[in-house]
């Protein structure tokens, strides 16, 4: 994701959120090297690290108004398909997912987000919808997605997120299978093979996939939460492609490095050539290195694997998380709170985490907090990840392994 989707889990009351999918203050490419700083960021571990700017460049919002609204705490126990269901009647309107909270703009994940939820519900007229308007609109030459788009002025940022082109390319090949359906099946193939060919770049770590085609400078910008496991396995099966499997490899050798790195990952981090790892803050400039929008996605992303190797990656995070019932949307890299504020996917986090550490009956505790809060406070970003949480824990719909046929290697 990005610039994408940011104003994630926020509770009620407008607030500015700052935009999580490149991290980006004011241009679409940085240089980012790590210098000793002062007592901004907020990190648990190791030296603060700044981004230094060298030019200037059109880019997303740094921040964005949410208007996330809140109710009283309903007794709810959603499944997974009346979650899906839920994000589909609430955000896609005539293929477009909506980001009614952030002003009423789509963004590339959102739409990718409404192709995994669609599919994942048998809903062939609604997936159907959501390629449509995304390939009429999204699509760019170099067959990627193009990651804003605006009513009335149409795409506002054509650079494209790796973690959306990533779910879509999943979404489309699986879709292509399960419906017969070889044009979905033949556009997934394209928005894969232009993924490894612009989205990835080599270090000693292997092959890393990039935010985007603007991050392929060195030392690389990383949000390790983008990359996929069991979106590698379905697309090397899918294209036959063994760039597939190298990534695969890369990717599990750079999130082994950010975890050793601190207690919790960063949203993001820059990866050298030669295989070093920093976190770095979110924003272009000083600012705070957290646990937050983005990085609660990866014990999701790595939950699901279908290896063990990769599953135990998620388990890391568990000791860390269970230190308080109650989790914030923010944590330092040690576990520290650093808002009120809460987050429906904090707590799908924390079950991928707890599945892959072994503990179940924390599993089913925190998807019925993920469920609970994203009823309370309705965000575009919290309703995907409750839905798509509870659908990667406790299906194999997805093509991933967190409850189905796994691997020992």
């Amino acid at each position: 994701m990005h610039v994408s989707g940011s104003a994630h889990g926020r509770r009620a009351s407008a607030t500015t959120v700052p935009d999580h999918r490149r991290g980006t203050a004011g241009m679409t490419r940085k240089t980012w090297i790590p210098i000793a700083a002062a007592a901004t960021l907020v990190v648990a571990v190791g030296a603060a690290l700044v981004a230094v700017r060298p030019w200037s460049a059109t880019a997303p919002q740094a921040s964005i108004t949410s208007n996330a609204t809140s109710t009283s705490a309903p007794d709810v126990d959603r499944s997974a398909a009346q979650l899906r269901s839920d994000f589909i009647d609430r955000y896609v309107r005539d293929g477009r997912v909506v980001r009614t909270d952030q002003g009423g703009d789509t963004v590339s994940e959102g739409q990718a987000y409404g192709l995994l939820v669609a599919y994942a519900s048998d809903d062939r007229k609604t997936f159907g919808e959501v390629w449509s308007w995304t390939e009429r609109h999204l699509l760019t030459d170099d067959h990627l997605l193009a990651w804003r788009w605006t009513p009335g002025a149409g795409v506002a940022d054509d650079q494209s997120a790796s973690d959306a082109d990533l779910d879509a390319a999943r979404a489309l090949v699986l879709a292509g299978e399960r419906w017969d359906d070889a044009r979905y099946t033949e556009a997934g193939k394209t928005l894969a093979a232009a993924i490894l060919d612009h989205e990835t770049a080599e270090t000693d770590l292997g092959t890393i996939l990039l935010p985007g085609p603007w991050a392929d400078r060195e030392p690389y910008r990383y949000n390790a939460s983008y990359a996929s496991p069991a979106a590698f396995r379905v697309l090397e099966r899918a294209t036959g492609d063994r760039r597939w499997a190298a990534l695969a490899d890369g990717s599990r050798a750079a999130t082994a490095a950010v975890l050793r790195a601190s207690a919790l990952p960063s949203d993001w981090s820059q990866v050298h050539a030669d295989g070093a790892v920093d976190p770095m803050p979110a924003s272009g400039d000083q600012g705070p290195v957290v646990y937050g929008w983005d990085a609660m996605r990866l014990p999701l992303r790595w939950a699901e694997a279908c290896s063990a190797p990769d599953r135990a990656l998620a388990g890391q995070l568990a000791p860390t998380l269970r230190r308080s019932t109650t989790l914030a949307a923010q944590l330092d890299l040690g576990g520290t709170a650093v808002t009120t504020d809460t987050s429906a996917l904090a707590y799908a986090a924390r079950a991928a985490a707890e599945q892959a550490d072994g503990s179940s009956s924390a599993v089913t505790a925190d998807l019925r907090r993920s469920d609970r809060t994203s009823a309370t406070t309705r965000t575009y970003y919290g309703d995907a990840w409750a839905a798509l949480g509870a659908t990667m824990l406790t299906s194999d719909v997805l093509g991933g392994c967190a409850v189905g046929p796994r691997s020992d290697s």
